[in-house]
């Protein structure tokens, strides 16, 4: 086949949708098919009718490449994309609107509301300790924990120069102690649990993507019936929201409540495909390889065709 697969963009997860863009075409090309690498920018368009491809294998991270963007011009030019459609990517990418939709499915979520940016000045949205966090970002991109006597992750202040700036709007939720625990699904069926244990702070985007900061446990020691919560709400949460191809769900456990401390916090419906994501490793426990999962990825999308 001939695949063309869509990386890089101008989301604050450039440089990890570019790991997961090479990764996946060298995987593709390792297994005879014509690869087309497209970083991309505002022609994309227009590279996209010159190459023409069988597929577009969509690595893309954040916005525009998640959020139903770059789905509707996929739609609008007639061509097979994998990952989710349109639909789909704009309610998944605002965490808000995903709570909306699950909710009343079930699916247990942590509560809270959205607050400006502005209103965090003025006092606190929540009893410490709470989240924060953007409507609309991924990789814990701008991510606050605070707690009783400060935060981890960005600082909060009017004189700050950051990432806290670039967010009108954040989502305030109670803070749930615990574990961290995330659930892939691919081909509509849920792979594993997957604990992820920082070494230091939580799972920020250094802790993501910065080797050995953070230990993966797949599986997960949980019990059998925490483990078995999170396959069937990950993949409920899949199967309602409408995914395609893979998604992956996380979780906070709080483990001294039991099933019922069992809070699903979102739904990326673009998983990262670099080596240290979590997709290709619960992937290769239940024995399929990296070249292996992108074919899946690519067989899902084709077979799917028009179904969007």
């Amino acid at each position: 086949m001939h695949i063309a697969v869509l990386m890089g963009g101008w989301s604050s997860e450039r440089e990890v949708s570019l790991m997961s863009g090479n990764g996946v075409a060298d995987a593709l090309e390792s297994r005879g098919h014509r690869v087309t690498r497209i970083d991309m920018g505002h022609d994309v368009a227009e590279k996209l009718a010159a190459a023409a491809p069988d597929v577009v294998f969509n690595a893309l991270h954040g916005t525009p490449g998640e959020d139903g963007t770059i789905q509707g011009l996929l739609d609008l030019m007639g061509l097979t994309y994998t990952h989710s459609g349109l639909a789909t990517s704009v309610i998944a990418i605002d965490k808000q609107l995903t709570k909306m939709v699950l909710a009343p499915h079930g699916v247990r979520m942590p509560g809270g509301h959205v607050v400006t940016s502005e209103s965090l000045y003025l006092g606190d949205p929540l009893p410490r300790p709470y989240v924060l966090k953007p409507i609309n970002e991924g990789s814990s991109v701008g991510v606050a924990i605070v707690t009783a006597g400060g935060n981890y992750g960005d600082p909060i202040g009017r004189d700050t120069v950051g990432p806290w700036n670039a967010f009108e709007s954040l989502l305030a939720e109670p803070f749930i102690r615990g574990r961290e625990l995330t659930t892939a699904v691919l081909d509509d069926r849920a792979l594993a649990v997957t604990e992820l244990k920082p070494k230091s702070g939580f799972y920020d985007y250094e802790s993501k993507y910065t080797d050995g900061l953070t230990e993966h446990v797949c599986p997960a020691n949980i019990p059998e019936e925490i483990a078995a919560a999170c396959l069937d709400m990950a993949l409920k949460a899949h199967r309602v929201l409408g995914c395609k191809g893979t998604s992956r769900a996380d979780f906070r456990w709080d483990d001294e409540r039991g099933v019922d401390g069992l809070y699903l916090l979102e739904v990326n419906t673009q998983p990262g495909m670099t080596p240290l994501s979590l997709v290709p490793e619960q992937a290769r426990f239940i024995g399929m390889d990296y070249a292996s999962l992108c074919e899946a990825i690519v067989r899902e999308a084709l077979a799917g065709k028009g179904e969007r």
